[in-house]
């Protein structure tokens, strides 16, 4: 229990690189919006716990000849100061190195402790701090030279090459990744390897031993850096110094990943040496240098001019800072660890190696072995039952949406089709009401035109029987009040009250949305004024009106210009033109 107390700093330290270095992996491609930070963030976690466990070892031989931290207080209190430096520095945006705080941490507990440092192990240490750089701006300026060439001789289709640029986004992020968990896990777990459990645990095809967990357990705290503080710096890294194009991040991102996978690669320096070439030395790369590194290089065959000094400036001071600041927060912290909690800082035992100390606890007869290959099975069998538990669940949970959904669909058309149904029957409805009143109409003027022929004809005939009686009346007295009396009925008929009453009703009944709209707005008109209005409408002369009203052409010149006041309109203004646009 005090052993995972005192490994909280190192988790913490994990999470402060996840957010920082790891994030680097993928922070050109997110900052090109060609890969998501999610996809990205779980593409960098699993392949930086696979480089951590499996290739995580070499780069820790290095740390520990620098400073071989011997006691848990102290690899506590190294590894917090260290995750401290990197954090507050990541909370103001800068992607400040874990490694330089890392080796700065050491050299304060190293000064503390009495030790004197290696200077030449420093020194090859420092030297990776500017090789680091110059390999990523090397790499990179030549990468995206031949890719630029590449493209322009291939002639790809635009839809076609995004495509490609997304999948090699994804492969070189991966790569990427697994460099970063094997050059840099020994930041987050390196000072712990002493203190490391005595278990051998065999899975099969492959085991782990204490140290490997420890680089597991560390490994996982960085993928937990990068979900959930990883996207800012992603952002500062891919978009701060120089906006990149997606094939300039498939370049800086492959760049960075053969810088680390150089310097973290057992198998490659020990055949260098073995061919009679110096060796490399596997040495802790600040990731965040290596990518800054491969944008410079793409900005110089760019062209120097898109380099955004300002930002690369902070970056510069950050670097010279984080490691100065984290030797001394360690060497005052070791301090209060040991005279305030009284805790040990360091064994005495000051002489042993890391080949020692990873021996130590993992490679003596103590050590236990703990057979895990049944229990892996069994592991990798429930996951595998659970996967297709899942995915069937998933699977009928998408067809019973789209089920849902194409019945809410048909819904949606029948409900569509009703409708349509329902104005089309109204239509028709509305259509037959309108034959229907204008066959009435229609009806009405042959009943009223037989009724008028019959009125006619009984008129005539009564003329012609009057006539007979006066032709026929020998009294002149009789004769001449016969003539009157058919002067009065012929004046009478004249008239055409109910001629005029019809014409009337039907031109109402025609202009039924004139007469409502005429009383709505103009309700002080009077009945004479309405039907004036109306026969205004229908475009009659001033000569035609005094016939159809009996009265004349002068009546109805008066008629007019109180209907112009009713109605309120200006002079010059047509009453004939404003009535018919009523």
């Amino acid at each position: 229990m005090l052993f995972l107390l005192f490994l909280s700093s190192g988790l913490f330290l994990g999470w402060s690189l996840g957010a920082n270095d790891a994030a680097n992996i993928f922070g050109s491609a997110v900052g090109s919006k060609m890969l998501g930070f999610r996809k990205a963030a779980i593409i960098a976690s699993i392949f930086v716990v696979l480089g951590a466990v499996f290739q995580g070892q070499g780069t820790s031989d290095t740390l520990s000849r620098l400073g071989s931290v011997n006691a848990l207080a102290g690899a506590f209190t190294v590894a917090l100061c260290a995750a401290i430096t990197v954090f507050v520095m990541t909370k103001y945006g800068l992607p400040v190195s874990t490694s330089q705080a890392v080796v700065g941490a050491i050299i304060g507990w190293s000064t503390f402790s009495g030790l004197t440092t290696d200077l030449n192990l420093l020194s090859v240490i420092v030297s990776t701090w500017v090789t680091g750089p110059l390999l990523g701006l090397l790499f990179s300026a030549l990468l995206f030279i031949l890719l630029r060439w590449t493209l322009r001789r291939s002639r790809i289709h635009v839809i076609k090459l995004d495509s490609y640029i997304r999948y090699s986004l994804i492969i070189v992020g991966a790569f990427g990744a697994y460099s970063l968990g094997a050059n840099n896990i020994a930041n987050v777990m390196g000072v712990f390897i002493n203190s490391a459990p005595s278990v051998q645990l065999d899975f099969g095809l492959f085991s782990l031993n204490g140290a490997q967990l420890l680089f597991l357990i560390g490994g996982l705290a960085i993928a937990t850096g990068i979900f959930t503080y990883g996207e800012k710096v992603m952002n500062t890294v891919g978009n701060g110094i120089l906006s990149l194009t997606p094939e300039a991040a498939i370049v800086v991102v492959l760049s960075q990943a053969l810088v680390l996978f150089i310097f973290s690669s057992t198998w490659l320096s020990e055949s260098l040496f073995s061919l009679g070439f110096p060796a490399i030395p596997l040495v802790p790369v600040s990731s965040t240098q290596v990518v800054v590194g491969s944008v410079l290089g793409i900005g110089l065959v760019k062209g120097a001019r898109e380099i955004k000094l300002r930002t690369l400036g902070q970056i510069a001071i950050g670097w010279v800072t984080t490691p100065v600041i984290a030797g001394l927060l360690t060497f005052f912290s070791l301090f209060f660890v040991q005279n305030v909690f009284k805790l040990q800082v360091n064994s005495g035992n000051l002489n042993k190696t890391i080949e020692t100390a990873v021996e130590s606890p993992a490679l003596t007869s103590a050590l236990k072995q703990i057979d895990l290959v049944l229990p892996g099975i069994l592991i990798l069998a429930l996951i595998a039952i659970a996967t297709l538990i899942f995915l069937f669940f998933r699977q009928q949970k998408l067809r019973l949406k789209a089920e849902n959904e194409l019945l809410h669909q048909q819904n949606q058309y029948y409900q569509t089709q009703k409708n349509l149904s329902g104005l089309e029957v109204s239509a028709v409805q509305l259509e037959n009401n309108l034959l229907n009143q204008k066959l009435e109409t229609k009806r009405r003027e042959y009943i009223n035109t037989a009724l008028n022929i019959t009125a006619q004809k009984e008129f005539l005939q009564t003329i012609a029987a009057r006539l007979d009686e006066i032709r026929l009346s020998s009294n002149t007295e009789k004769q001449e009040k016969l003539l009157n009396d058919l002067t009065l009925l012929i004046k009478q008929k004249m008239t055409f009250s109910a001629e005029m009453n019809e014409f009337y009703a039907q031109i109402e009944l025609i202009h039924k949305d004139f007469g409502q709209n005429l009383g709505s707005s103009f309700p002080l008109l009077s009945e004479q004024e309405k039907r004036l209005a109306i026969l205004l409408r229908l475009n009659l002369s001033s000569k035609e009106i005094s016939t159809l009203l009996g009265i004349s052409p002068k009546s109805v010149e008066i008629a007019r210009y109180r209907l112009r006041k009713k109605l309120n309109l200006k002079q010059g203004e047509s009453l004939t033109h404003f009535i018919q646009n009523l």
